[in-house]
């Protein structure tokens, strides 16, 4: 790939990134600050959030209210699932896709357990795929792979690729490396820039909501059996 080349296509792929971050800041509430005062609002989020729930939740242990909330950030808000299933062809249940006009009905089978190959970055050639990560909670009943809310929250303040999968190219590109200007140390596609913003109390909420949901198996540097 030519330097021009390259550039092109660092271009594009930044802009593809800011449209879907862009997208994300439009539906969400994570620009506004939380109001501890707005106890009505917050509680009609929580009701909310537990009614689209597409998924049985296990609320043993858990904090009922940041489930709640955690589902209508989730379900409502942030559009994980659109990233975090294998994609779009499989994100909803046969005969239950809105986008042809059917009531939504979402797959259960890939709800936020990732596997969605976003094709080679930062564009054609030797790079690697991005594939999203498997959200759902591990045998510990902890999510994204068993991580603590401390290292959750590191992750989405500052976009650290806690597994490493794509480090920085020191040489030429392998189709494993991301190669500079990009940051290999940083997840990519992800708009973690957008969710750094939001407030402790809604990242905590949905922590707990992820912490909930059913285990699903697979996902990139996942284990065989993670769930047993």
């Amino acid at each position: 790939m030519t330097n021009s080349n390259f550039i092109k296509t660092t271009g594009v792929i930044t802009a593809f990134v800011a449209i879907i971050a862009a997208g994300m800041v439009n539906s969400s509430r994570h620009v506004r600050a939380h109001d501890d005062d707005d106890d009505e609002g917050e509680e009609a989020e929580i009701h909310r959030g537990f009614q689209i729930a597409p998924v049985p939740l296990d609320l043993l242990g858990k904090n009922r209210k940041l489930v709640g909330l955690g589902s209508y950030i989730v379900n409502a808000q942030s559009g994980c699932n659109g990233c975090h299933s294998t994609g779009p062809a499989n994100e909803y249940a046969a005969n239950g896709n809105p986008y042809f006009g059917q009531e939504q009905v979402v797959n259960v089978n890939t709800y936020l357990g990732g596997g969605r190959d976003f094709g080679p970055f930062p564009g054609p050639g030797p790079f690697p795929h991005i594939i999203s990560r498997n959200l759902t909670p591990d045998k510990t009943g902890r999510p994204e792979g068993g991580n603590t809310f401390a290292t959750f929250k590191a992750i989405m303040r500052t976009g650290i690729d806690t597994d490493n999968v794509h480090p920085t190219c020191t040489g030429a590109p392998d189709g494993k490396c991301i190669p500079p200007p990009f940051h290999g140390d940083l997840l990519q596609i992800m708009p973690w820039p957008v969710y750094q913003n939001m407030t402790d109390h809604d990242l905590r909420a949905i922590y707990e909501y992820l912490s909930a949901i059913p285990c699903l198996e697979g996902g990139p540097g996942e284990p065989a059996n993670r769930c047993n």
